[in-house]
């Protein structure tokens, strides 16, 4: 085989076929999770692959303009973006299409495309899904939003799920009250994501950041831990601005409220992680499970997102990829298949006994004339044979 032909079936990195039996998988579980949401109230919206460029980064900070594939429409001349987060386009059908006065609970699943590869994961096109509950600033809404994607990855099989909690509003009250400029704050934005206390340290003693102020933000990515760390945090942040200390209590709130519902249920508070933080406006979350190296689920409140779009409303969700969840779902293995493999032949009572299973909801396949393979290779754990004058199904 020359080079030139082997190309041809070479696919771009982070770009893969999706199988027959991973297919299966991943549809099923489109249904499961989909009917879950109906159950909630929440009603499906599919928002376009391609929109203006504009629509789809705005309010969403540098990392989506990063990932975010480019191209030029020959129509009208202007940018396009290949969505690679669907949450700003349900925003934007919150805000501009529908303009409800109510909270409005929307859902949805498709394919988004992402431009750089991300070593942890394997696809650059995760099916993403998601769900937005819109009109709403309590923190009744954001439980039901931790509530639902809870339900969702326990509805996909994963187990042993542990959620990070954090707020952006500790970090942001912060910044405001060290007097940094958006140049200084997102600086210390970068360092304290990759949790650099060292360089969080050294730029803190070359601004000049003295006082109370200071070794509250040294201590910021230190405050880590299960639900002892909200005590901890009120000792630390004591000298900061009510918004700081109300960001806080708001963690204590949801915990002890989930702990409820959730009595096992495994969390974590990081008043450093700031994920989302040049959109998100207060609690984010995300879900991690062991042996895997990053979040299998996440989200927050974004309230602020759909000014753009003319109608900003409190807003809250949760998303994650369903090629990940199918991946990590937990099976004691495959189910026999009730496929039914039916001969080749022409008999009008065959014809008619395969209709009637089909209509039934059973899987019928039909043998072709010479082909190689029976009803194991079709996976059909079933066959019809004719006994006397009638079709019936026994074992393969």
């Amino acid at each position: 085989m020359s080079m030139s032909q082997y190309d041809r079936w070479l696919l771009p990195e982070g770009i893969q076929d999706v199988l027959p039996h991973e297919a299966r998988r991943l549809e099923d579980l489109r249904r499961e999770f989909l009917d879950l949401f109906g159950l909630w109230g929440y009603e499906l919206v599919m928002p376009p692959f391609v929109e203006y460029l504009e629509s789809l980064l705005v309010g969403t900070g540098h990392d989506l303009d990063l990932q975010t594939f480019k191209l030029t429409d020959q129509l009208s001349g202007r940018t396009l973006g290949v969505r690679a987060d669907m949450t700003p386009q349900v925003a934007r059908i919150d805000a501009h299409d529908l303009q409800r006065d109510e909270p409005t609970r929307l859902c949805y699943l498709g394919t988004v495309l992402h431009a750089l590869n991300d070593p942890l994961e394997r696809s650059r096109s995760p099916l993403q899904v998601g769900a937005e509950l819109y009109g709403h600033a309590g923190i009744e809404s954001d439980l039901e939003i931790v509530q639902l994607m809870l339900e969702t990855l326990a509805l996909a099989g994963i187990q042993g799920v542990c959620v990070d909690f954090g707020h952006v509003g500790v970090f942001r009250g912060l910044a405001q009250q060290a007097g940094f400029d958006p140049t200084r704050e997102a600086m210390v934005f970068e360092v304290l994501q990759r949790k650099a206390n060292v360089e969080l340290d050294e730029l803190l003693d070359d601004w000049k950041v003295n006082g109370a102020v200071r070794e509250m933000l040294a201590t910021l990515p230190r405050l880590n831990g299960n639900e002892s760390v909200i005590d901890r945090a009120r000792e630390v942040l004591a000298g900061a601005g009510p918004d700081v200390l109300q960001a806080v209590d708001y963690l204590e709130d949801m915990s002890q409220q989930l702990r409820t519902f959730f009595p096992g249920l495994s969390m974590n508070f990081d008043l450093g992680e700031l994920r989302g933080y040049h959109y998100q406006t207060g609690v984010v979350f995300a879900a991690f499970v062991p042996g895997y190296g990053r979040e299998v689920a996440r989200g927050g409140r974004y309230d602020e997102i759909g000014k753009v779009f003319g109608r900003a409303r409190p807003a809250t969700g949760f998303s994650a990829d369903v090629k990940v969840l199918a991946s990590l779902k937990q099976e004691a293995g495959d189910p026999i298949d009730d496929g039914i493999f039916a001969p080749a032949g022409a008999d009008i009572a065959l014809e008619e006994r395969i209709r009637d299973l089909r209509v039934s909801g059973r899987r019928v396949v039909r043998e072709l004339p010479g082909q190689s393979g029976g009803a194991g290779e079709m996976k059909c754990g079933y066959r019809l044979v004719k006994e006397k004058d009638a079709w019936v199904v026994v074992p393969a």
